[in-house]
């Protein structure tokens, strides 16, 4: 289920399309990180989206938040943990660089990915 991606790849192309591709990256991002943290109650990624724009981007936050929260349990459970990730999260989504929150969720990611 979970597919290893390059993250200078996904940056460009989110750049190339104007967005869009950010978008399908956000979706598949929030429900591979759901899936490794097993967090099965959480809003898919599909809704995240959804609920981002129809809140204009303050349900964003909250997501920010709460993926901070999953990425730092992840690397706890390695041993690495980051403390402090959810408030990184919270701040760089503030200044509307989600991309880099999606980089960050990413290379945690392809730890786990085949």
């Amino acid at each position: 289920m979970l597919q290893r991606r390059s993250i200078p790849l996904c940056i460009v192309l989110t750049i190339i399309t104007c967005g869009i591709y950010g978008l399908y990256w956000f979706v598949k991002v929030t429900d591979e990180l759901n899936y490794v943290s097993g967090d099965r109650g959480a809003a898919t990624g599909g809704m995240s989206l959804l609920f981002t724009i129809i809140t204009c981007g303050i349900y964003g936050l909250y997501w920010a938040w709460k993926s901070g929260e999953r990425v730092n349990a992840l690397r706890a459970g390695r041993g690495t943990p980051d403390g402090f990730l959810h408030v990184v999260f919270l701040v760089l989504e503030l200044f509307r660089l989600n991309i880099v929150n999606l980089a960050l969720i990413q290379d945690e990611l392809n730890q786990y990915a085949v």
